[in-house]
């Protein structure tokens, strides 16, 4: 697995992050804990946070499908993020793990390395033995 380091515009992209769940945390509902930055290869910075409830969805879904939705198809680096974790920074879950996967295997993910430094690997390392869609 490759290990990338962070520049200063991943610690932007963390900083963007924590910005748009500041400006959406949801205290004692809890709807929303989690923001997430995302950074096109175009330059453009995508934000979101999570929406949580009985089938809520991560922060790094909504955020990647706002950018979708605005017509983003290459993406560069992504993070979730939030104020009390390590570092800021929120590892993916499996199902976003996947999501990332399948739409932006080589899209770089920030974060905790086992000695809790901040790192960039690819989201096709963070699954080995990811599912792939069968072409038929």
């Amino acid at each position: 697995m490759e290990r990338y380091t962070l520049t200063e515009k991943d610690r932007e992209l963390i900083k963007a992050g924590l910005e748009v769940l500041a400006q959406n945390f949801d205290d004692g509902v809890y709807n929303h804990t989690v923001g997430c930055a995302l950074l096109c290869k175009n330059g453009k910075i995508y934000k979101g946070v999570n929406c949580d409830g009985i089938h809520g969805s991560c922060a790094e879904y909504i955020t990647m499908g706002i950018a979708v939705s605005a017509g983003e198809r290459e993406f560069d680096t992504i993070v979730a993020v939030h104020d009390k974790h390590l570092n800021y920074v929120i590892p993916p879950y499996g199902n976003c793990r996947q999501m990332l996967f399948e739409y932006c295997p080589d899209i770089k993910v920030i974060v905790n390395d086992e000695n809790g430094n901040l790192i960039k690997v690819k989201a096709s390392d963070l699954l080995p033995f990811a599912w792939k869609p069968v072409v038929c």
